[in-house]
């Protein structure tokens, strides 16, 4: 019996056909099987319509190339602390992103909280303190997209014991999915949540709605403390020398605050707000450049020489060089929020700085988190920030022994996101830690949310960024809010002075006032 037709030609044809049905069945093979399989790594799968890789690791899983070395680190610190009953704090933010600036600082981000945990785990510095600090890294996804099945991954995590969950630190941006993301976290799974560079006034516990979000707390200061320090440093703007130029975009706390924030600083001024609306994802450039082309001679002929911009930093950033290619020659000053620290890493922004010098020269002015020389060497104040706390994250970041985090990667600490991140942390770890008393080696989540209550007076947290005094409902109580500038020589931000919330420093008590 011949299974081959006679003839090469015959028996060529019907061998290619069957290496093509074989290839044809591996293809299918593989993209049925292999191509479908969500595992990225262990605690971690592809979701969303990007297919991006979310989930939560102990640093054995790297999210992103910026990221390999500060990871290995948090691996090996995980690892050598795994026979010692220790707790796990996740750093809760987006791990990846399409838009360099970002991506440097979720770097930051993520070494600011290994520094802490460096910290918190070295004899030397912690007072042999237990329990040892287990860091994960919880990724959820592009603008918070993945959150809700990251957050049931915590909520396991705080539910098996040898995983032993206790906080959760670092969300950083204010929309409305690290809205969901808290509340969920903090009202439905009981685990308390520790905020990083979260400055949206509505995401908070407040005296009307105390628990709203039981188990947040917050330590920096929220946009109206933010404008609270901008009113006393700037209390001699005129109203008629200011104009608003806002974002309308809707869903983003950031924005909605920050309009609200400077409308009432700008009350009475003669202008209607200039208004734009960015795109649904604010990395996105849009043809906004257009927009505020046209909008600058309208500034031109105003009387406004005061600009408040509520606005995201790629908009930011836009409007800075369309304002530096304006006509009229009128000095300027721009003051905006917190996030304008993005543009000291924005690399589209880097061969723009001479848009601050064009003309008459543009002074971008903005409330910053932290800034290293707040409490510095130089620095003269007398309460409200610990000079050692600082030294001592400097020094983390210097120090030439074997034992010090000398392989994260470029750290700077200029635009804040380390230390704010690193204060984050180390929030997390007092309040875990406080709650270790007598036989208590492992506290309870719960025991955490109530440890919040405790920290302020001497049981304040001397942040690198300020002292971090909560009051009742968990909220910075007059926060130190460094004032600063980008200087386009050094391309880099200068501290302009040291402002508070209540127009005053705290006394040496850090006490909590009959208001908060």
């Amino acid at each position: 019996m011949r299974f081959l037709p006679s003839g090469p030609l015959n028996r060529a044809l019907v061998i290619v056909l069957a290496v093509a049905v074989l290839a044809a069945g591996g293809y299918l093979g593989y993209t049925y099987v292999l191509a479908d399989d969500p595992s990225c790594a262990v605690g971690v799968e592809r979701r969303g319509p990007q297919r991006e890789c979310v989930g939560v690791t102990d640093g054995g899983y790297v999210f992103t190339d910026e990221l390999k070395q500060v990871s290995a680190r948090i691996k090996a610190e995980n690892d050598r602390v795994a026979d010692s009953s220790p707790v796990t704090v996740a750093l809760m933010i987006p791990m990846t992103s399409d838009a360099p600036a970002e991506r440097r600082e979720l770097v930051e981000q993520v070494q600011g909280a290994y520094l802490a945990q460096h910290w918190a785990n070295d004899d030397a510095n912690s007072d042999k303190r237990r329990p040892p600090i287990r860091l994960v890294l919880a990724n959820p996804g592009r603008g918070y997209q993945q959150w809700r099945p990251v957050a049931d991954q915590l909520a396991r995590a705080a539910a098996d014991d040898t995983q032993n969950l206790r906080a959760v630190a670092g969300i950083n941006i204010s929309i409305a999915e690290t809205e969901q993301a808290v509340r969920y976290l903090t009202a439905d799974k009981h685990i308390p949540v520790v905020a990083g560079p979260m400055t949206a006034d509505d995401i908070r516990n407040t005296a009307a709605d105390p628990r709203r979000y039981p188990g947040l707390a917050r330590i920096a200061p929220g946009n109206s403390d933010q404008a609270g320090a901008l009113g006393s440093y700037g209390a001699n703007t005129r109203p008629e020398e200011a104009l608003v130029i806002e974002d309308t975009r809707e869903n983003d706390n950031y924005l909605a605050t920050l309009r609200q924030t400077f409308e009432k600083l700008t009350k009475g001024a003669p202008n209607a707000p200039e208004t734009y609306q960015s795109p649904p994802d604010f990395n996105d450039e849009g043809n906004l450049a257009n927009d505020f082309h046209q909008m600058v001679p309208n500034i031109c002929t105003s009387a406004a020489t005061t600009l408040y911009f509520a606005g995201r930093p790629v908009q930011l950033r836009q409007f800075l060089v369309e304002l530096g290619n304006r006509k009229c020659n009128k000095p300027y000053t721009v003051v905006t929020g917190s996030h304008a620290s993005t543009l000291m890493v924005d690399a589209k922004f880097a061969d723009k700085w001479d848009s601050l010098t064009a003309g008459a020269g543009i002074t971008v002015r903005y409330t910053a988190l932290a800034h290293p020389d707040t409490w510095g060497e130089r620095s003269t104040a007398t309460t409200g920030g610990s000079k050692k706390a600082s030294k001592d994250l400097a020094d983390l970041l210097d120090r030439p022994d074997t034992k010090a985090p000398d392989a994260i990667g470029p750290a700077d600490l200029r635009d804040g996101r380390v230390i704010i991140t690193y204060d984050s942390v180390s929030t997390a770890v007092a309040g875990i830690r406080n709650q270790t008393v007598r036989d208590v080696k492992t506290p309870s989540t719960d025991d955490v949310v109530q440890s919040w209550r405790r920290l302020h007076g001497t049981s304040r947290v001397d942040g690198a960024s300020g002292w971090i005094c909560l009051d009742q409902y968990g909220n910075p109580y007059n926060k130190a809010v460094p004032i600063v500038h980008l200087d386009p020589a050094t391309r880099n931000a200068v501290l302009d002075a040291l402002a508070w919330p209540l127009g005053h420093a705290p006394d040496a008590n850090c006490s909590i006032g009959g208001d908060g």
